[in-house]
């Protein structure tokens, strides 16, 4: 006999945690390997854990709706002489994390603040903090001894991300709080947690509904949450003439769909135009780390796709670079597609390295988008609009209609300055400007 364990996969380079969402087997049950034991969520897809081993399932370790963090073990398999144990990357999963800065900086020095009983919970074990809290602390200054203070709403009392965004947002409205933890340790916070659910009560007024937040709309709330305290975000505007590939669209659209049986939309357009762009300046193509900046090599492009439900998905367009425009159209329509229809998986939307969203698909003209964690710039293409304006001929200036179109780039300004993100913006306005209409597909 032999007992293996189920650890929680990591489904992605930004993806700390995910929640359990429904256990498909119960201690006792046999379970074959391949066999689907629970689902997950994260903050980006839905996805299925299997069983690693043929055995039984002794030991279930988290309950549903519970936030667990990447590499923790979540059940056991006790299993038979001789059984069939699958290589499992959920087990490898936790090596890419020890060379985090963040780690270290919180689990190798404190080690003594943990083991002072007035900061752990009232079992008297050493508090447990996950990495993206963790991450989320050293990039705040949040020190160790003010990490140990915040009440956690989370299993046995474990401080989560909103707890600590939360604490962050109030940080200067809490002068006295240090004073009354000190007095009363585990009393101010429930009762500081139940003072403010009442006035939050109190305050609706007048014919309100209160619809709570779906699963998916609270994990792209602490997305958005997280990337805006992660980095500083600059956006810049810029005004292209799309005339020509407007045209040209309009003239191929149908014997590209007789040729190839997919519709042509824009974005294929858009993402062919960036990739090309980013070749000219890969820094926008990268991440940080710390200090550390990670150039990438591969060009994978993240598109926002807007799912049934209102909420927002980003499936990844992998290589991109190596794709021509007739690729690009297929894997745009079909990761659309699966996303629309739940039909997305893991490696879907893992390993984006900069992303388009189409604000103009739902008539904007333009928009301030939030970059999609760990980038470090995103891309929003507006409306296309009919609109007299100034052309300059050889003859002279005219006034002429022509299809408009504004772009925002929201970039980090930790490793983007104005001077690139806004350059970069530029090449990729003029890229679409000289389109070629007389070009092929």
């Amino acid at each position: 006999m032999a007992i293996v364990e189920l650890v929680m996969p990591k489904m992605g380079e930004s993806i700390m945690e995910a929640t359990i969402l429904r256990w498909h087997k119960k201690p006792g049950d046999a379970v074959k390997v391949d066999d689907t034991v629970l689902e997950i969520a994260t903050d980006k897809v839905d996805s299925e854990v299997p069983s690693i081993a043929d055995g039984v399932i002794t030991e279930i370790l988290y309950n549903e709706n519970d936030v667990v963090p990447v590499g923790t073990v979540i059940a056991r398999v006790e299993t038979a002489a001789g059984a069939t144990v699958a290589p499992s990357p959920a087990a490898a999963a936790p090596a890419p994390e020890a060379p985090r800065p963040a780690e270290p900086q919180y689990q190798t020095a404190p080690p003594r603040p943990q083991a002072a009983p007035a900061a752990v919970p009232a079992s008297g074990e050493a508090r447990f903090y996950s990495p993206l809290v963790l991450n989320i602390a050293q990039q705040e200054g949040v020190s160790f001894a003010e990490l140990e203070k915040i009440p956690g709403s989370g299993t046995e009392g474990r401080v989560t991300k909103k707890d600590i965004l939360d604490y962050i947002a109030n940080r200067g409205n809490h002068v006295q709080e240090p004073e009354v933890i000190r007095e009363a340790p585990a009393a101010p916070a429930p009762a500081s947690r139940e003072i403010t659910t009442v006035a939050a009560t109190n305050s609706y007024g007048g014919n309100v509904e209160i619809i709570e937040m779906d699963r998916m709309r609270k994990l792209i709330a602490d997305h958005m949450v997280r990337s805006k305290h992660t980095s500083p975000h600059v956006t810049s505007f810029a005004e292209c003439d799309v005339t020509n590939m407007v045209r040209w669209r309009d003239a191929v659209k149908k014997d590209f769909e007789k040729r190839e049986g997919e519709k042509i939309t824009f974005m294929p357009l858009f993402v062919e135009a960036v990739v090309k762009c980013i070749k000219r300046f890969p820094l926008v193509n990268c991440s940080l780390d710390g200090d550390k900046i990670i150039l990438k090599k591969d060009i994978n492009i993240g598109m926002a796709t807007a799912l049934p439900s209102g909420n927002l998905i980003v499936p990844v367009i992998r290589d991109a670079d190596t794709l021509n425009l007739v690729g690009l159209t297929k894997q745009v329509n079909s990761l659309a597609n699966a996303a629309r229809q739940n039909r997305l998986k893991p490696e879907n939307t893992q390993d984006g390295t900069f992303t388009i969203t189409n604000v103009g698909t739902f008539g904007s003209l333009t928009g301030t988008p939030i970059i999609n964690q760990p980038q470090v710039a995103i891309l929003a293409v507006g409306a296309i609009k009919k609109r007299p304006v100034v052309v300059e001929t050889e003859q002279g200036d005219s006034i002429a209609i022509r299809h408009m179109m504004y772009l925002s780039l929201s970039y980090d300004h930790r490793i983007v300055d104005g001077s690139l993100g806004s350059t970069f913006l530029s090449a990729v306005a003029t890229e679409l400007e000289n389109f070629d209409p007389s070009r092929g597909f």
